[in-house]
């Protein structure tokens, strides 16, 4: 990857910065970086939309719950097969078949569309499609979370790891918020099914063009990815291993994450039906709920990056802590904010009337905030690592939170078919808990204190 340039480690990180320091990295690492782009792109043009697929298709609150579990489940289990595939068949292969697979399942969740009618037990051959294609749209995601980790952490001095962090998400989460203002763009043009479908496609394209290039451009001659991986006693004694400071971070994220599985499968839901409010913008004209929904999105992803970098100068001055105890305390909110917000026009006595949509607005950029204090939870979680041990630490931790959350979509599922309303508080209230236990108990980065 090259050494940082001289100063690296002196200035002050920026947005603008981060692209042009992503344009001066070696083809092979800027050929990733730009796959990575690509395929964030197709994700976040379908992933949140796909609730809402699924309920037209006529699935059940249980089944988009289950959609949610399923993913959970993938996320937590696809990394270690798919670094032990990478051992046996070579990185640039590997990287190819993933990427392949995920364009593919962009493919199978198009040709669901048309199969709505097959009836398949209590359920159709769609809503089994969309499952079958959440299987292979999600596998180049298996690369990459540990490395990405290991190497912030061995690239910056342990007091501008949030800063680090605050880098490389600026440029990844780029894609998060341009991916729903074109679905927004698309939607607003097309009857929401007929839309998606065309947003599939959008997304397979990326997809193809993004490995395409990465198999043709990228030299993974010298790459050694995956070659310590031993198996599951390799596993354990990485779990074993997981500093001590880690313990308290991890029970608190895990609840506070937990909590968000539980409703985050129903966030399109209740903006498209529940509150189903759309706007009119000038020269765009009418967005209705669904285009609505991503320009909403956009906003989050918007504050996102306009705070991440400010916050992650502000943990070096206050610390790690109360910035991540921050990010938790809004996670935990937004739940039972959004549910119990007023559908109609509210009188606010310094503003007058505000519409619902405004509200929306409002709402959806205060949990864009959950994200800027997320460099500096990457840093408290990679901080304790010991050198050469980031990448390590990272995949134990995320392994144990991320299994512990894969039920929470079924859970929430169950829940918001009795009322979403019970779904929504009791998952602020689960979320709560772990900002308290984690502020409570949470230990300081050294680095910062």
């Amino acid at each position: 990857m090259g050494d940082p340039p001289a100063d690296a480690t002196d200035s002050e990180p920026d947005p603008l910065g981060t692209f042009r320091g992503f344009l001066a990295l070696s083809g092979d690492v800027l050929v990733l970086s730009v796959a990575m782009f690509a395929f964030s792109l197709g994700f976040q043009m379908t992933g949140r939309y796909m609730p809402v697929y699924l309920d037209a298709l006529g699935a059940s609150s249980v089944v988009v719950g289950l959609y949610r579990t399923v993913g959970d489940l993938i996320g937590a289990v696809y990394p270690y097969p798919g670094g032990a595939l990478s051992d046996r068949i070579g990185s640039r292969t590997a990287l190819t078949a993933f990427g392949l697979a995920s364009t593919v399942g962009f493919l199978v969740w198009w040709a669901a569309g048309d199969l709505a009618s097959v009836a398949v037990g209590p359920t159709s051959l769609a809503v089994v499609l969309l499952f079958f294609g959440l299987f292979l749209s999600q596998a180049w995601k298996s690369f990459g979370l540990g490395a990405t980790f290991a190497v912030v952490k061995q690239s910056v001095p342990p007091s501008r790891l949030a800063a680090g962090f605050a880098s490389t998400e600026t440029f990844r989460r780029t894609a998060f918020l341009l991916g729903p203002l074109l679905a927004a763009g698309v939607l607003a043009a097309y009857a929401f099914e007929s839309g998606f479908r065309v947003l599939l496609l959008v997304a397979a394209g990326f997809g193809l063009l993004a490995t395409v290039a990465q198999h043709v451009l990228y030299d993974a001659s010298e790459d050694s990815l995956g070659t310590s991986f031993e198996g599951l006693d390799s596993v354990r004694a990485d779990l074993r291993a997981l500093p001590d400071p880690l313990r308290p971070l991890l029970v608190g994220d895990t609840l506070v994450r937990f909590a968000n599985g539980m409703v985050y499968a129903f966030f399109s839901l209740v903006v498209v039906n529940e509150f189903g409010v759309g706007v009119t913008l000038p020269v765009v004209g009418r967005l209705p709920p669904a285009a609505f929904f991503g320009v909403l999105l956009a906003v989050e992803m918007a504050v996102a990056l306009l705070t991440m970098v400010p916050v992650a100068r502000l943990a070096e001055r206050v610390g790690l802590k109360p910035v991540v105890a921050l990010g938790f305390a809004v996670y935990a909110a937004f739940p039972v904010v959004l549910i119990t917000a007023p559908r109609d026009p509210v009188s606010l006595a310094p503003v007058g009337e505000v519409s619902a949509a405004a509200v929306l607005v409002v709402l959806f950029a205060f949990s864009g905030l959950r994200f800027a204090g997320l460099p500096a939870h990457k840093a408290l979680i990679v901080g304790p690592a010991e050198s050469g041990a980031g990448g390590r630490v990272t995949g134990s931790y995320y392994l144990v939170r991320n299994v512990v959350v894969i039920p929470s979509g079924l859970v929430g599922g169950y829940l918001y078919d009795v009322s979403p309303t019970a779904a929504f508080t009791l998952a602020t209230v689960v979320g709560l808990v772990g900002t308290v236990y984690f502020l409570a108990r949470g230990e300081e980065f050294e680095a910062y204190a």
